[in-house]
C-alpha cells in the first residue's frame, strides 16, 4: 500500500517531486601515473568538468559519487558533459559514469 505524505513531508525526505538525482564515477588510471599527475588530473577534473556545470564531487581517487552542488537533480545533459570531459583525457586507462540514480535512497 502506498503512503500518502504531506508535500512537506515529500521535501524533508527527497521523495516524489523532490527527489534528487546523481551519479556514479569509476575511474581506472594509467600504470605510468604518478601523484602529482594524479593530483593534476583532479585538478583538472574539478575545474573544467565539475564546477562549470555546477556539480560537486565526493570520493577518492578511483571512484565517486557526482551531484548538484545546489538543491536539485544533475541533468543528463551534465552527465554526458562529464563523460565525454572524462572520454578526452589520455590519462585514464578506462573509467565508468553510471546511470542517474537517486543521491538520498540508492
Amino acid at each position: 500500500m502506498s503512503k500518502t505524505r504531506s508535500r512537506r513531508l515529500r521535501k524533508k525526505l527527497f521523495v516524489g517531486e523532490f527527489r534528487e538525482l546523481g551519479f556514479e564515477v569509476d575511474l581506472s588510471f594509467d600504470a605510468k601515473a604518478n601523484e602529482a599527475q594524479m593530483d593534476g588530473f583532479f585538478d583538472r577534473f574539478f575545474s573544467e568538468a565539475v564546477m562549470p556545470e555546477g556539480l560537486v564531487f565526493a570520493g577518492w581517487a578511483d571512484a565517486g559519487f557526482v551531484c548538484s552542488s545546489q538543491r536539485g537533480s544533475v541533468t543528463e545533459a551534465q552527465r554526458t558533459s562529464v563523460s565525454s570531459w572524462l572520454d578526452s583525457q589520455p590519462m585514464l586507462s578506462g573509467f565508468r559514469v553510471g546511470p542517474l540514480m537517486d543521491v538520498w535512497h540508492g
